[in-house]
């Protein structure tokens, strides 16, 4: 794992650099020479904070228009009670 650090700055100036070395490790990101933010990969924050994905969170993802989900309908029948 390799630790990087930039600038506010280089951040800006450099967002995509920054989402690779994101990929290698976590990149701390300074303002006026103090740790103020930390990039990650979204894979080591899930595990980071051991998150589980739920069906509302597969169902807001982008691209999910993509995805064929057509589950079947479920027909539920009174039953017939006995008061005896």
């Amino acid at each position: 794992m390799t630790i990087t650090t930039l600038t506010s700055r280089e951040f800006n100036q450099g967002a995509s650099e920054a989402k690779r070395a994101a990929n290698k490790g976590p990149v701390f990101i300074t303002d006026r020479g103090r740790p103020a933010h930390v990039l990650m990969s979204f894979e080591d924050y899930q595990r980071l904070t051991k998150q589980r994905r739920n069906i509302a969170d597969a169902l807001a993802m982008p691209g999910i228009a993509d995805i064929e989900f057509d589950p079947p309908r479920v027909t539920i029948k009174p039953r017939p009670v006995d008061f005896s």
